[in-house]
């Protein structure tokens, strides 16, 4: 599994240049991506006084506006693939920013869920893949740390954004707080602004070339048409309606390739981070009313974001420089796997931290372990399938993750609900990545020898071709001299018939 070659995407990425204002745009839109759902939490007590509600029903908001920014993201690897990277993050920005103006007006949960769960969520679906996308096209020695980097807005978001929203909470209350969040989200378009198109995609020179292809196919079918006879006209049109079909399948494989269902690396990758989701958000989500729940007060509830968000903002471009050393790198599925089970072990500790201490202690580590993972959550897809493949696995990907996003914080928020306590959420959600952790570095184990045995029968075979050609060439070589020295040879050809007749004869006798 070495470093994808420059050739799968037709050019040299530059890596440098315009690609670092690249990477601090991508910074911008995925610090918003992966932040605003977990510093949202902080509303959760007042929204939950306003409606009426339990946890469960308040932890919906988060897990519908995770799992729409992750189920967006084959409609968003689309709109990349048609239109570029920067047009689809401009709009997404747009569309988190009419999202949460529109929520300062709901008079119901349900309104909530719409207006932040499903519009600003999709925005930031929009926000969040384009941003990763275009990375890949800018780097590629030092993709892992231009990722790396990229993946570190996050956790500075979520260091600005969590204190923000507690003092926008006490000083305009929580529709004025979704006014100003929704202006503050528009930022978004600015990030979007900075990703320069590097060169046309090459899919788009496919499209043209299967077009022509298809007019000339039409010409040639109905030119003879015309010239056949009326019993011969129905296999032409069967004809007619099976290249229809292919060309309908052309067109959707043009804009996502599902050949990759296929790859034994990315359905491994697949099943693994499926998995892994199921726990990975829900911690997050109820740190700040697992400690207001304990008796601490809301600033220090708040505070564990921050400290978690110090932590993460150090851990990703150190990770993602670790990523990048020749040591690490060829074998960064390994470390992938390992950083998912650290981050399952950390939860699965974090109920023996009763005081505040203890929870500052746990936020630490939980920092660091959500920085490792999430460093290196799109670098490992990258490494498996190659850059050129990778606008349409990450779509395909996230659509596939959104149903575990989508139930992992109600799940945590029923058990919290039917045992009044959060030690069952945290132990569900560390034995879940514990799981998918340990399945993954099987797997990529298991990956790694097939894909060993199969360079190893693949050069065995080249070297009999090559065996196999030389043999060939020295019998082709061995009757050009023979033909050639034809008639120098003659008189012993004549003697070796005649000792040939001699030896007949006295067989026969």
């Amino acid at each position: 599994m070495s470093p994808p070659v420059p050739s799968d995407l037709g050019y040299v990425p530059p890596d440098g240049g315009w690609g670092w204002a690249v990477v601090f745009g991508a910074s911008i839109s995925v610090g918003f991506a992966y932040t605003f759902p977990k510093a949202f939490t902080i509303y959760f007590k007042e929204l939950q006084a306003v409606y009426s509600i339990s946890y469960s029903q308040i932890a919906w908001i988060t897990s519908i506006m995770c799992a729409t920014t992750y189920g967006g993201g084959p409609i968003s690897s689309i709109l990349v693939n048609r239109y570029g990277s920067r047009p689809v993050v401009i709009f997404g920005g747009l569309l988190c920013g009419i999202g949460m103006v529109s929520a300062a007006f709901c008079t119901s949960i349900l309104q909530l869920y719409i207006c932040v769960g499903f519009i600003t969520g999709f925005g930031l679906a929009l926000n969040l893949q384009p941003s990763v996308i275009i990375i890949g096209k800018y780097f590629l020695k030092r993709r892992p740390i231009a990722n790396g980097l990229a993946m570190a807005g996050s956790p500075v978001m979520l260091c600005t954004l969590a204190p923000l929203n507690q003092f926008l909470f006490d000083n305009f209350g929580w529709r004025g707080s979704f006014l100003i969040l929704g202006a503050i989200l528009l930022n978004c378009c600015v990030a979007g602004a900075l990703f320069r198109p590097i060169r046309a995609a090459p899919a788009s020179v496919k499209p043209q070339v299967t077009e022509e292809g298809k007019d000339a196919l039409k010409k040639e079918v109905t030119e003879e048409a015309i010239e056949m006879s009326s019993p011969t006209n129905v296999p032409m049109e069967n004809k007619m309606e099976e290249e229809g079909e292919k060309d309908c399948c052309e067109k959707i494989n043009q804009y996502l390739d599902f050949s990759l269902f296929k790859h034994r690396g990315f359905l491994i990758y697949l099943i693994g981070n499926v998995l892994m989701f199921l726990g990975f958000f829900a911690p997050i989500v109820f740190l700040a009313p697992y400690a207001k729940h304990i008796g601490i007060d809301e600033y220090s509830a708040a505070f564990l974001l921050s400290i978690l968000a110090i932590v993460d903002m150090i851990a990703r471009p150190t990770t993602g420089i670790i990523a990048n050393s020749k040591w690490v790198r060829p074998r960064i599925q390994y470390f992938f796997s390992f950083s998912i089970a650290f981050n399952g072990t950390c939860h699965l500790l974090c109920p023996l931290a009763s005081g505040y201490t203890g929870l500052v202690v746990y936020s630490i580590f939980f920092g660091l372990a959500f920085g490792m993972v999430c460093a290196m959550l799109f670098e490992t897809l990258m490494d498996l399938v190659g850059a050129a493949r990778f606008t349409s696995a990450v779509g395909l990907v996230t659509i596939a993750e959104c149903c575990t996003i989508l139930l992992g914080p109600p799940i945590g928020g029923t058990l919290i609900d039917t045992f009044g306590d959060y030690k069952y959420m945290f132990i569900k959600c560390g034995a879940v990545m514990v799981l998918a952790g340990t399945f993954l570095f099987i797997m990529n184990y298991y990956n790694y020898r097939m894909l060993a045995k199969e360079e190893k029968e693949r050069k065995a075979k080249e070297e009999d071709l090559k065996s196999v050609r030389t043999e060939n060439e020295g019998r082709n070589n061995w009757n050009k001299e023979t033909a050639q020295d034809g008639p120098e040879l003659e008189p012993l050809r004549e003697e070796q018939e005649g000792l040939k007749k001699e030896v007949n004869g006295t067989n026969e006798l």
